[in-house]
């Protein structure tokens, strides 16, 4: 079982989180921070906050991942793999040649 870090962010992430979930070792879930939505401006955990924090998965949500605690927290894991669905951050390059065998994207593009 590969061990994997996920990054990823809004509802498009979480079918790919939850696959991995049952298929791997998810061992951490970065996402952006939470947001103020609506109206009433209601602090909201992003989705994929949601379904790691169901799982038990340690979640890390830096405002910006270069030069942060969370960066030197995540290189500080061992990883096979890091996953990466509609993240929204630019990943520092020492994250990208940190895990043992790859780092995998996966966006989604609407062409109209």
């Amino acid at each position: 079982m590969s061990k994997i870090i996920f990054m990823g962010t809004p509802d498009f992430s979480t079918s790919i989180l939850e696959m991995l979930i049952e298929k791997e070792e998810v061992i951490a879930v970065v996402t952006q921070p939470d947001r103020p939505v609506g109206r009433k401006r209601v602090l909201t955990p992003p989705p994929v906050k949601q379904v790691a924090v169901a799982h038990q998965i340690p979640v890390y949500q830096p405002e910006k991942l270069v030069h942060s605690d969370e960066l030197e927290q995540l290189l500080a894991m061992e990883c096979d793999l890091i996953v990466t669905a509609a993240f929204g951050q630019l990943l520092p390059e020492q994250l990208l040649e940190h895990p043992r065998f790859w780092c995998c994207k996966r966006t989604r593009i609407l062409i109209t």
